[in-house]
């Protein structure tokens, strides 16, 4: 699988969670690329998988993760930025979506949303590792 983790350059993750990611890329024959160019993570991407977590890792306060995060209200998986993808690529997200902040409307119910599919199989296995802990 070919990788490409995009997110504003504040929004750093952990180093040993990176490298982790990286050499599993290697391992599996796949690629890891971190970007902070939205547009360029978007172009001809097969699958968009949205998960937003701040600046939370990086800033001292939460009024700095909070100015931080005003500089990228543009940060948004809208119809423009989908039709950089692939023309069947699919757009993912582990749901509650906070609606026209990371989504727009017309992505997360259009023809390239597979979420409701996502949240559905989720429920499953959390069924099942209830299941398998609770005897």
């Amino acid at each position: 699988m070919h990788v490409r983790l995009v997110h504003p350059p504040e929004y750093r993750l952990p180093q040993e969670h990176l490298d982790q990611a990286a050499e599993n890329a290697r391992r599996s024959g796949g690629t890891f690329e971190l970007l902070d160019d939205f547009e360029a993570g978007m172009t001809g991407a097969d699958v968009v998988y949205a998960k937003s977590w701040g600046a939370l890792l990086t800033a001292s306060t939460e009024e700095e993760g909070a100015a931080i995060g005003r500089r990228y209200t543009d940060w948004i998986t809208d119809e423009r930025r989908i039709g950089l993808a692939t023309e069947d690529a699919i757009y993912m997200h582990p749901l509650p979506a906070d609606r026209n902040v990371e989504v727009a409307d017309g992505v997360i119910d259009g023809p390239h949303s597979v979420v409701y599919d996502e949240a559905e199989n989720r429920l499953h296995v959390q069924k099942a590792v209830m299941a398998l802990t609770m005897g």
